[in-house]
């Protein structure tokens, strides 16, 4: 069976990354569309498309990519920050600190804007990271290491395994067409 190729939106999905950050600049109820760029790598890796978000959709890939090309200084992203135990402390590190905003946010009840403030700080931060990151290694360096496509990954393998494990019924059809011969 052969693969589907998928076409790359990486070109043009840096606009939207732009958009939401001016949007919620105006208006910090935009940030709660934070939960979107959360969301959709989470969707495709449930469907088993794997990390196809990283490399077709990203929209935080595409910005750092389109914009630090000509200033990055394109040093390879060392070894060490590229192994397990570092994404595992970094993706623990950012759902500890997602989920300590969000808690801040909505101790007393549910607050939108608070929320929204929270989601929206968070995306810029990791923003900022993968820039700073971007400028003194390979642009889409925060890519290597991205808690969320590490988290999606992990998800991929779990939705797999899954997968793997429900054994399909198989037909053999040479005896179905012999039995409807046969009578």
């Amino acid at each position: 069976m052969e693969k589907k190729k998928r076409k790359s939106h990486q070109s043009w999905s840096w606009i939207l990354m732009v958009t939401f950050l001016t949007l919620s600049i105006l208006d910090y109820r935009f940030g709660i569309l934070g939960v979107i760029c959360m969301g959709a790598p989470l969707y495709h890796a449930l469907r088993g498309r794997g990390k196809i978000h990283c490399s077709s959709y990203c929209p935080r890939g595409s910005i750092l990519g389109k914009f630090l090309k000509n200033i990055s200084l394109n040093n390879n992203l060392p070894n060490a920050a590229k192994s397990n135990l570092v994404k595992n402390l970094l993706l623990t590190l950012m759902i500890a600190l997602l989920t300590y905003a969000l808690y801040h946010a909505n101790h007393n009840g549910f607050n939108f804007l608070k929320t929204s403030f929270a989601l929206f700080r968070f995306m810029t931060i990791s923003l900022l990271v993968g820039t700073i990151m971007g400028i003194f290694f390979k642009p889409r360096s925060w890519c290597q290491v991205c808690p969320m496509g590490h988290g999606t990954a992990l998800l991929d393998k779990v939705v797999k395994s899954k997968n793997s494990t429900v054994k399909k019924p198989t037909i053999n059809k040479g005896a179905e067409a012999n039995e409807k011969v046969a009578s």
